[in-house]
């Protein structure tokens, strides 16, 4: 491989989130931080290098936003999911959940019905409670191989009586489905056939692993599309997330215009001058970083099978078709929620991502954050056979 993943880069005095924030939400600094989704991998070099150029001005003023940007990011879409959006209808936000906000406060009332599918991305219940939106929850469907599925079924029955709003994890965080175009025609007809307006958060949308294929929402059908708002980012793809750099294709000019104005009202329309050429760098040059970072964490997630197949049979990972998180079910160890959290860190000394965190069906699962190398998963998989083996 041209790219080292292998790179141990020392994360714990940069101000990193999952590092110094571990005290706040587990007690402890002294844990391998497995939680916060973001990687422990440098980014493509090609940023770097753009970023180190843009510094090397040591001018840091207001930054416009050349048409060059929009562009760089549609023709990205095109060429990675085969899907065109429209440049007239894209504007940017500072992070998905900010613009989700955004979008719900300004296109909905309070006490409106806003739809999910648990268990997923804890910001989404977040988003709709704390904007006095009334929380209405779908749960997915969980075999005994541990695959997830839409229920339709409920779903249909959920969608009819009143929700204004489905926010849709495509693919999906934490249990790493990548929804099949039919399954997603399935769930769009009957937001079109009751008028539930579709907000799809793509922000995992090329992170495919083992050669699984990402289908926009808005690319299914033109009824589908007409009531299609997506939620893009380069932050989990290329490690961008502390530049808060991300965009809304809106499926309605108007609407878009209206967002606009909202974020000019509060000031924050504009980029800041590194999210602007880290952007434009990463989806105009940086795929062949992409495509290596992809097969590593495909092997990754192998890894994680293995050993748990071979030395730690109590946790069962799943097999995720997209993102870099694994979805654990520890129930086998028959603990509750608080005395597996408690296990891991002290016990173990690994924080994952906590299940119930999720929502509805989360309660006995960890989440694994695998997009760190494979010696750091070693380890921390080693120190959890080592407390479950000693209990």
């Amino acid at each position: 491989m041209s790219y080292n993943f292998d790179e141990i880069v020392d994360r714990s005095n940069n101000y990193a989130a999952k590092f110094q924030e571990a005290e706040l939400h587990y007690g402890t600094n002294n844990v391998i931080p497995l939680w916060i989704a973001d990687m422990d991998f440098r980014t493509a070099p090609c940023i770097v290098e753009a970023i180190k150029q843009r510094a090397d001005q040591g001018i840091f003023g207001y930054t416009w936003r050349t048409p060059k940007y929009f562009e760089a990011i549609a023709a990205w879409q095109q060429k990675r999911n085969g899907w065109l959006p429209d440049i007239a209808k894209m504007a940017f936000a500072p992070g998905v959940v900010p613009g989700m906000r955004m979008i719900l406060t300004m296109f909905t009332q309070p006490g409106d019905k806003v739809l999910i599918q648990q268990p997923v991305y804890h910001p989404f219940a977040d988003v709709v409670n704390n904007t006095g939106r009334q929380l209405v929850v779908s749960p997915l469907k969980r075999d005994e191989n541990g695959y997830y599925t839409m229920d339709l079924e409920d779903f249909e029955a959920k969608a009819k009586d009143g929700a204004k709003y489905f926010i849709l994890c495509n693919p999906h965080n934490p249990v790493g489905r990548c929804w099949t175009r039919e399954e997603l025609k399935q769930v769009g007809d009957i937001c079109v056939k009751y008028g539930v307006e579709i907000l799809s958060d793509e922000i995992h949308s090329d992170l495919m692993l083992d050669g699984h294929k990402h289908t926009c929402m808005a690319s299914v059908s033109p009824e589908i599309a007409a009531i299609t708002t997506t939620c893009i980012a380069p932050s989990k793809t290329f490690n961008l997330a502390g530049l808060q750099s991300s965009t809304i294709v809106f499926n309605d000019e108007a609407k878009k215009d209206a967002y606009v104005a909202e974020l000019k009202r509060m000031d924050i329309a504009r980029n800041n001058c590194f999210s602007l050429v880290a952007t434009m760098e990463a989806y105009n040059h940086g795929e062949d970083w992409l495509e290596e970072l992809l097969v590593y964490l495909s092997d990754n997630m192998r890894f994680i099978r293995s050993f748990c197949a071979e030395r730690l049979p109590e946790l069962k990972p799943n097999t995720p078709e997209a993102t870099y998180l694994n979805w654990v079910d520890a129930r086998a160890l028959g603990m509750d929620d608080d005395t597996l959290k408690k296990f891991c860190v002290e016990k173990a000394g690994v924080a994952f991502g906590e299940g119930p965190d999720f929502g509805f069906g989360g309660s006995g699962f960890l989440r694994l954050n695998a997009a760190c190398p494979r010696s750091v998963i070693e380890k921390a998989l080693t120190q959890m056979e080592q407390a479950v083996h000693s209990r």
